[in-house]
């Protein structure tokens, strides 16, 4: 299981009380029963995590057009947006 490392957590009393009571009924410790918990909230955790992955955008072209090659952002924004308003 590799390295322990000791350390201190406050429980409410109720709830140690149901952990021991668990622990020994199923006969496990409570750390080993603290230790079965956490590991499984921390992999329901993991699952819901959704990574952000950008789609593939890409089109075949060849760059910008002649007319706009070597532009600003600005100039090249005004273009896309001219007569739309913007």
């Amino acid at each position: 299981m590799g390295a322990h490392m000791k350390t201190t957590v406050d429980i409410s009393d109720p709830l140690l009380d149901e952990a021991k009571r668990i622990a020994a009924r199923d006969g496990l410790t409570v750390r080993a029963l603290i230790e079965l918990g956490l590991r499984r909230v921390l992999a329901d955790k993991k699952k819901s995590v959704r990574r952000f992955k950008l789609r593939q955008a890409s089109f075949k072209g060849e760059g910008l057009q002649a007319d706009v090659e070597g532009s600003s952002w600005e100039r090249i924004r005004a273009l896309a947006y001219e007569g739309r308003g913007g």
